[in-house]
């Protein structure tokens, strides 16, 4: 649950000003997995703090940081610095400032975020990084599902901020170890929702030859359970978020359910 700057004890205010030359604090519009995520200012410097201190949201931040750190990827926001303090875990990552991209037909921005899933879905996860399983993270499992692969699951528009050298890629705190197919099949719902229909979607994506490797049988039984999952958390809540996944899920797993029965119908 976010909560206000305030928050924070004043001696952690006190270390955070220390370090950035000042607290000028812009709080984020965006994202939960920390209590505190924050633009500060101060000193011509800008951080993006997040800071935590449930035991859920440290848990959280603390993996967060952990791969934060282990990603060399010039998409891939960096660590400033961290510390703790009355129970509170306090992270800094790298500012970065842009504009969330567009994700809609058309949009130059798939080009920009084209060019970092070429990188992305070809990055095996670094040594022995303990990453969620597909299972962990998503809630189903598939055997094809399984992987080496560093995989974002969370690539929403929220997520990809343009700047002048490219899309940065932002909040790692979901990450998994996966087949490359998947970041590509969690994606599907974000370009859905940005005005793609599934079968246009599923076109863009056909340019990775994750993608094209990836049995439609395995495809189908994916866009089937997360579209179950998302369907169960929208009767289950009220968040406005959580029920456009259900609504774009829910088409993608109808397009391929009609297109299943087409191939059959067809002797495929």
């Amino acid at each position: 649950m976010r909560r206000d700057w305030a928050a924070l004890p004043a001696n952690i205010v006190k270390v955070i000003s220390e370090r950035v030359g000042g607290t000028r604090v812009i709080p984020a519009s965006d994202g939960d997995h920390a209590e505190i995520a924050a633009t500060v200012t101060g000193g011509g410097e800008s951080v993006f703090i997040k800071a935590a201190v449930s035991e859920l949201g440290v848990r959280s931040l603390r993996y967060e940081l952990l791969v934060s750190r282990s990603i060399d990827k010039p998409y891939a926001p960096a660590v400033e610095w961290d510390f703790e303090a009355d129970g509170w875990l306090v992270v800094s990552f790298e500012h970065v400032d842009g504009a969330r991209a567009d994700l809609s037909p058309d949009s130059p921005d798939l080009d920009l975020l084209d060019k970092v899933l070429k990188d992305l879905i070809e990055t095996r996860v670094p040594g022995d990084l303990p990453l969620f399983s597909p299972a962990a993270r998503l809630g189903f499992d598939h055997p094809a599902m399984q992987g080496d692969t560093l995989v974002h699951t969370d690539l929403n528009p929220a997520n990809l901020i343009v700047t002048p050298t490219g899309v940065r890629v932002v909040d790692w705190a979901m990450a998994a170890k996966a087949a490359p197919w998947v970041e590509l099949a969690l994606l599907v719902p974000w370009l859905i929702g940005s005005g793609h229909p599934p079968e246009q979607a599923e076109g863009w994506l056909a340019r990775h030859p994750a993608w094209d490797a990836t049995a439609p049988g395995i495809l189908d039984d994916f866009a089937s359970s997360n579209a179950a999952k998302w369907s169960l958390k929208a009767r289950q809540s009220t968040a406005p978020w959580m029920h456009d996944l259900a609504a774009w899920t829910g088409r993608w797993s109808a397009y391929r359910s009609g297109e299943s029965v087409s191939s059959s119908a067809g002797g495929k």
